[in-house]
């Protein structure tokens, strides 16, 4: 079982930037791939980021972004600290959304991530 806390949310103005980070519990946190998805107001959850799980070596480092974020959102992993990140520059009114975490297979798909935070609000004025 892994647990999933996200931080780090807020109000900011476009342009602006935030760091959301997402703490595991568990001892297995490099063994799952590590992904964000967001839920803007009205709108289903959808894909934002993921980076891949780190005990296998020949795929450890790899990410995927969704078209809208790509060269302004990285997203990243600190296996010592059991913690993910996303690094979020130039942030759009469009970004306004509750932030996900979620930890299980590398995929762009809701169904492929078995555990899931709570959320943290984004919001973005313009």
């Amino acid at each position: 079982q892994v647990q999933l806390v996200e931080s780090g949310g807020g109000l900011v103005q476009a342009g602006g930037s935030l760091r959301l980070s997402c703490a595991a519990s568990g001892p297995t946190f490099s063994s799952y791939a590590m992904a964000w998805f967001r839920q803007p107001p009205g709108k289903e959850r959808e894909f934002v980021a993921a980076i891949e799980r780190s005990d296998l070596s020949w795929r450890s480092g790899l990410t995927y972004y969704e078209d809208s974020v790509k060269g302004r959102f990285t997203i990243s992993r600190d296996n010592a600290k059991n913690t993910a990140f996303l690094q979020m520059n130039s942030l759009k009114p469009e970004d306004t959304a509750i932030y996900y975490c979620a930890a299980g297979r590398y995929s762009s798909t809701r169904s492929s991530y078995d555990y899931w935070g709570q959320g943290t609000q984004v919001t973005v004025s313009s």
